[in-house]
């Protein structure tokens, strides 16, 4: 039946707005995803609105002094926040490497490959015992000390510790030229993954409500401002752990 009038019209309407719709619904931006794992059920989707504008909506505020910072204030290493029997260092390798075999179980990682290095670009082998790969926290904990989680309670600095989202699994030679730094002090030596990190320090200093210095702001902005479609990474655990968990 041939329409005619608005009726055509609508009709192609309606057709340019499923094309539309079918062209946008990857949810991806510039390097969508965190690690090489990312697109595993349990780690970090991209979606929610751009990196750039939520960079923008971050609180700027001096740095706090770093007294009274310990790791222990964070709890336990790799505690299991979210009760999967597994630690956090596990998860986050089984999540990011590939071709992973186990040691008694499905949880203890004994060998995988990082394929390849978010920080570095290049394929670095993991073996338990003899890692050259470590478990990033993308802001670091003593970064986040001096911008909101000192005056935090515990529940809280644990979640951020053992969150997916704030985890990734990288070379450990690259990662530990990082120290605490932040985006103004420091980015991956990898261009390519510049724009998907940057993005990570967004999405984890906003979903726990971190502020950031001026000139981390504007370190930010002008690396987003490269890749204004990146999108930013949501998920993760939620910002406060079980009451079960303590932390020193």
């Amino acid at each position: 039946m041939r329409l005619r009038g608005g009726a055509a019209t609508a009709a192609m309407l309606m057709s340019a707005v499923a094309v539309v719709a079918v062209a946008g619904c990857d949810g991806q931006g510039v390097g969508g995803g965190l690690g090489p794992g990312s697109a595993s059920g349990s780690g970090p989707k991209a979606g929610g609105g751009a990196a750039l504008t939520a960079a923008g909506s971050l609180t700027v505020k001096g740095r706090a002094p770093k007294t009274g910072y310990e790791r222990d204030r964070f709890g336990a290493a790799w505690a299991d926040t979210d009760s999967n029997g597994c630690d956090t260092r596990d998860d986050i390798l089984k999540r990011d490497l590939k071709e992973v075999r186990f040691t008694g179980g499905d949880c203890k990682v004994s060998y995988g490959v990082l394929e390849s290095d978010p920080y570095s670009g290049k394929d670095v082998t993991y073996r338990r015992g003899a890692s050259k790969v470590d478990i990033d926290h993308i802001v670091a904990l003593s970064d986040a000390w001096q911008t909101g989680a000192k005056y935090w309670d515990a529940g809280k600095r644990i979640a951020l510790a053992n969150d997916p989202l704030n985890l990734l699994a990288v070379d450990a030679s690259t990662n530990r030229s990082k120290g605490d730094g932040d985006t103004a002090t420091w980015l991956p030596p990898n261009k390519a993954y510049r724009c998907t990190y940057v993005a990570a320090q967004v999405a984890v200093k906003k979903k726990y409500g971190l502020w950031v210095t001026a000139a981390e702001k504007s370190a930010m902005q002008k690396v987003l401002t490269s890749c204004p479609g990146q999108k930013l990474p949501t998920g993760g655990n939620p910002t406060k752990a079980p009451e079960r968990f303590h932390a020193g």
